[in-house]
Formats: structure tokens, sequence, C-alpha cells
């Protein structure tokens, strides 16, 4: 569950430190107070996409942290371990700076927004405002079945599969249709591939040969230089080694008339020794050095060799081997492309396995619609829709997709008696609004998030319809942790913990802020959500006795 929220001048919040509760939590105040500010933050620490204009104004950057228990043995703590970070905590870090460039971390090492979205399957999930509305897409329908019925993982080795099947299937209707054209330029890539092969270029013995080659190409200019510095040390007329060794040896004499010149004497010494092995070494370097003009040709004309196949083909020396990999690439390609029974046998065997993994995934998705009908048209009967049903359709394709062997149509019927029709055709506002509703918290329920949000989802209801929500959201909020940002009264009151979001000015700066509310405090708040403006007696007393029933029942419960 989420433990902790640190908020730095992100949007119109200066400063926010949260420290959050289990159980089912309502976030409340005044429209444009910033409820949602909090919600977008904590979508910012959990990968989501961002831009320059989540920093406050006139601020160097934004930042906002979430720290997460970490069960021991649960999948967060086993991805932690798998990528590498600490799996004593889980503390997400996102820094946007004012040119828009954003900066993640995950328990203090660096990390990747991809890696951020990943943990974050294991941290929250979040219902925005919109949710209601992406139901009507069927795109949006399908996933929601997918990911209820844990099958996202089959929906990617699905269309994996479906790809490989259709490259196949490609394949073999360009060999019918272009034979002569393919055999041309597999002629080509024949003699191209025949002649980079002969090369037998490699990168290494490009860079060895190199170095020869101007080891070779100066070897008169190293062979002076040699001379040179061995004439100057040890071999020359005005040789400096003789000189500084009776030097030396004067000075260790001298050692003996006073001590205090013994440590220049001993430095002296080494530095004799240091300049003998420099003597040395130039030695050995000096007889490996010779004149080779003959290899010195040979060198030229390979490297003339490497650098005109180069030039030919347009591309540097090194980059010779992967060119020669492509080639070979396209030349099989075209080999299988000349001959039909191969091409078609890899179309049938790519169609057989997109057929086997795809049969895997309408077995699931049949069970989970199954369920999820049911589960959905028991949740609109206790949301006031009585009699209405809902069913989830999976029409068979003819040839498949990319996504499976079926489309995903979510039906609904609103009254009894009336037959089943498309959501996006039978629905109005209040209905779409308790059908997603209750797909949402259905579906949330399997998700392995310990963090649900719904930032408010429960626009376009109210009066008993809200209250029934406000209990699901609790009986949810028994298992999870459950945040609601809300407008409405009867949800706040179920809660079992609320914050009051509000919006002062301070100076020429417009500050949000959060207020932990104690009884006294909901009081008042579910007051002014149930009156407005004004608060009378009557709307406070209302406001304490829903309080107090959601006290009552959460008792008989127990």
């Amino acid at each position: 569950m989420l433990q902790r929220l640190l908020i730095r001048d992100f949007v119109i919040v200066d400063r926010l430190e949260l420290e959050f509760d289990a159980g089912f939590g309502a976030l409340t105040g005044e429209t444009g107070a910033g409820k949602s500010i909090l919600v977008d933050a904590l979508a910012l620490a959990l990968g989501e996409r961002a831009d320059a204009s989540v920093v406050r104004v006139g601020c160097e950057r934004a930042e906002v942290s979430a720290e997460f228990a970490v069960a021991a043995g649960g999948g967060l703590e086993l991805w932690l371990r798998d990528h590498d970070f600490d799996t004593h905590e889980c503390l997400l870090r996102r820094v946007v700076d004012s040119s828009g460039r954003s900066r993640a971390y995950i328990n203090g090492a660096s990390a990747t927004l991809g890696q951020l979205r990943e943990i974050g399957d294991f941290l929250a999930d979040i219902h925005g405002q919109n949710a209601h509305h992406s139901l009507l897409r069927t795109d949006a329908q399908r996933a929601l079945i997918d990911t209820h019925a844990g099958a996202t993982t089959l929906v990617k080795d699905v269309s994996a599969a479906y790809t490989a099947w259709r490259l196949a299937r490609e394949a073999l209707v360009a060999a019918e249709q272009d034979v002569e054209a393919s055999a041309r330029e597999r002629e080509l890539l024949e003699w191209q591939v025949n002649e980079l092969t002969a090369l037998a270029f490699d990168t290494d013995g490009w860079q060895s040969l190199d170095a020869e080659h101007r080891r070779l190409a100066n070897a008169a200019a190293l062979i002076d230089g040699a001379n040179s510095a061995l004439a100057a040390l040890d071999e020359g007329d005005a040789a400096a080694l003789p000189a500084l060794q009776h030097a030396s040896a004067a000075l260790s004499h001298l050692t003996a008339f006073d001590p205090a010149l013994t440590d220049a004497a001993q430095l002296f010494d080494e530095a004799l020794i240091q300049l003998g092995e420099l003597v040395l070494v130039i030695r050995r370097y000096q007889e490996r050095l010779e004149l080779d003009p003959a290899r010195l040709t040979e060198l030229d004309a390979r490297i003339d060799a490497v650098t005109q196949m180069a030039r030919k083909h347009r591309v540097t020396p090194d980059e010779l081997p992967a060119l020669l990999a492509r080639l070979r690439t396209r030349f099989d390609e075209l080999t299988l492309r000349a001959d039909p029974a191969a091409l078609a046998a890899r179309e049938r065997a790519t169609h057989a396995a997109y057929h086997e993994v795809a049969k895997k995934l309408s077995t699931v998705r049949i069970k989970a619609a199954k369920l999820l009908s049911v589960a959905v048209t028991a949740g609109m009967q206790e949301l006031a829709m009585v009699g209405g049903r809902f069913e989830i359709a999976l029409s068979a394709l003819s040839e498949g997709a990319s996504f499976g062997l079926e489309s995903v149509e979510f039906l609904v019927s609103a009254n009894l008696g009336q037959p089943l029709r498309p959501l996006a055709k039978v629905a109005s506002g209040g209905e779409l609004s308790r059908i997603g509703l209750a797909l949402q918290v259905i579906a949330s329920a399997a998700n392995p998030a310990g963090t649900l949000i719904f930032d408010e989802v429960d626009v376009g209801i109210g009066g008993r319809v809200a209250e029934i929500v406000g209990r699901m959201l609790r009986q949810l909020g028994t298992s999870r942790q459950v945040l609601c940002v809300t407008h409405l009264p009867q949800v706040a009151a179920q809660a079992d913990w609320q914050w009051s979001i509000a919006k002062d000015t301070v100076g020429e700066a417009t500050i949000s802020s959060v207020n932990v509310l104690d009884e006294k405090a909901r009081i008042a708040e579910i007051a002014r959500m149930l009156g407005g403006e004004k608060i009378t007696e009557t709307t406070r007393k209302h406001a304490a006795e829903m309080l107090e029933t959601r006290l009552a029942m959460r008792l008989a419960v127990r």
C-alpha cells in the first residue's frame, strides 16, 4: 500500500508531505481545489509522461516521491530483486525540470520510465475521470477483459505469432507474384556475398593491421628515434648515463663524511636503476624494429582492398561485417522464396502456431467473460438498475487478428424486458457511470496492485446509488487500500478516513493544501458537500447521521 507521498513545486502545490492509512480514504474539497493534482502527482511517480507544465510557476523543478510497503515474498519484492534494486523498501522518485526533462529513481538508483510503469503494476491502479467513456471503445473493452483475465502476456504472444504468420504469408504471395525479379536480385546478392566473404574482413583484424601498417610506414623514423635516445643515454660520446653513474659514486662516497647526504644518494641510485631499465627497454624495442618494404607493400594492398570494398558499398570499413550479415539474410530469404514449397510449409507452420496460442487466449476470454458478465449484472442490481443485464459477446473472426480469434463487445440491457444491445448505443450518462463503476470495482478486485485510486469516477450518480457506491468502495477497502476523489457526501461518508483539499492565495501565488479531518471536521466537510455555501444545523445533523450510519453498519458487519 501507499505509505507516504512527498510533492514539491508541482502545479499549484509548493510542498506537501502526506502519510496514508490503510482502508478506504476519501479526498474531498471544492471544485478546482487540487484534489486530482494529488492523483496526477502519484501518476507521475508511477511513470506517467510529463512536460514542463507540471513545474510550479517560478520554480526550477517539480519533484514527487512515493513510498510503498514491500511484502516479503510478494511479486513486488521479486521484481525489485530481479532488476537489482534494494528490496527492503520501495521508494519511487521523479524529478521534472523547467525545460521538461525528467529523471526517475527507484530506491535511490536511476531508473527508466519503462521500469516505473512495470513496477507500477504491483503498486497502484488508477481509474481516471474519463474511464467510463473509454469503455465505449471496443479496444478498451477488449483490454479490460484481458487484464481481468490475467491474459496480458498471452495477448502479447498472440500478437507476435500473428505477425510471424502474416510475414510468412506475404513472403509466399510475393514469391508467387515476382519470381523473375527475385531471381535477379538473388544472383546479385550471391555475387556480393561471395565477394565480401572472400575479403575475410573482421574488425579486430582490421585494427591490428592498421596498427602494424602505421608502425612499418614509420619504421625509419622509429629506428632513428630509438638510436638517438640510446646515444643520449648510454652509447654516444656525451652519453648521460656514465656521467651520472660517476656523480652518483662520488655522492655515495661523501656520505661517509656527512650522513645527511644518505637520502640524496639513495634517490640518485634509484634514478640510475630506472635509467638503466629505460636503456634495456629501448634496446629490446630497437631489436624488434626492422624495415620490411615487402610486408609494407602487402599491408598497403590489403588496406586498399578493404577501403575500395567499403567505398563500393558506401559504408565504413568497420560496417562491412554487418553489411555481409544483412546481405546473407536477404540472400537466404530469396533462396527460400525460390522454393515455393518451403514458403508454403513455413506459412502453414506459423499459421498453426498462431491458432494454437490464439485458442488458448480464447479459452481464457470465454471463462472471464462469463464470470465478469454475471458479476457486473449483479452489480447493476445493487446500483438501482433492477432487471438490467450485462453480457460480454465474443464474436469469431473469419481469419483472426493480431488481438485473437474473436472481437469483444459489451452488451447491456438497462431495464427488465429490453434486449441486449451494444453499450455505446443504449447507455445514458448515468447508466454508463453505474455500469462503468461496477466494471471498475469488480475488475479491481482481480488487480494485483495494493492501492486502488478512483478519481471522480462517481460523476453522474447521486442519492441512494451514491451511498451504494460508497459501500462498494468501503468493502473493497477491507482487502486493499482505496483512495477516492469525490464530490459526493454519500461516498465520502462511507470512507474510513477523509482529507479535505483546499486552495489558498499566498501573496500572488495560488497554493493547494491538505487537511486531515477528525470526526468533528468530517461532519463539517460532509455538511458542506450536502448543503453548499450555507450550512444549517439541519445539514450538520444529517452529516452526523450519515457518519453514524456508516459506523453502525461497520459494527454490524463485524
